[in-house]
């Protein structure tokens, strides 16, 4: 899928449905918080969320007082539902509209935080292009917590096709610029009530 294909889908997707009927909608991110709990780091980090859409990973950092936050997603819409459920709050957070795969961060983070993006990536080139950004924004020593559908999770998402993978499989994909700190399995509960498969993983920018 090319970028403005991507962009549009995701676009019609924030338009069209409700942020709480999505399949991917959580109403507390507590496995997130779990992996933040699990990082170590504290509210003075800067943090980055990547195709956060309209998640509430973004309030729970804001309840927790960090402030050094960029919020990244390819469609407008979405972050439009996020940015207008802060009030006053938004103006503490980095709303950026952009694709991750060519993104150039304008900051180093100590936290990366992606939550179902990398598994859309099902071309080698798309998975490239993500590592070398991500790689871009984490100093040595920098935290990225990834979450994708696990091996026995669903094949599709919103209609398009995702790529699974165990803690291994994420090891292997990142290789050895990184390294695994802890991980563990989800099974999170769609609005409609299906249960989906995912694999956490939490890792270490070592070179």
């Amino acid at each position: 899928m090319t970028p403005d294909n991507r962009k549009t889908h995701w676009q019609g997707v924030y338009r069209t449905k409700a942020a709480d009927t999505v399949s991917w909608y959580q109403p507390s991110p507590l496995p997130s918080l779990e992996m933040v709990a699990a990082s170590d780091i504290d509210p003075s980090a800067r943090v980055v969320d990547i195709g956060a859409g309209a998640s509430s990973f973004v309030d729970a950092l804001l309840d927790r007082g960090f402030t050094r936050i960029t919020v990244l997603d390819i469609a407008e819409a979405a972050l439009d539902v996020a940015r207008a459920r802060q009030g006053a709050r938004a103006t503490l957070v980095d709303w950026t509209v952009a694709d991750v795969r060519s993104w150039q961060p304008g900051h180093i983070y100590d936290l990366w935080h992606d939550r179902a993006v990398f598994h859309f990536l099902t071309d080698a080139t798309d998975r490239a292009a993500y590592k070398a950004t991500m790689t871009a924004a984490l100093p040595q020593g920098g935290m990225a917590i990834l979450a994708t559908f696990a091996e026995d999770g669903p094949e599709r998402c919103s209609g398009l096709p995702v790529r699974r993978y165990s803690a291994a499989d994420l090891v292997a994909e990142l290789g050895e610029n990184f390294s695994l700190v802890v991980h563990k399995k989800e099974k999170h509960l769609t609005p409609a009530g299906a249960e989906q498969s995912f694999t956490w993983a939490l890792f270490r920018r070592d070179r």
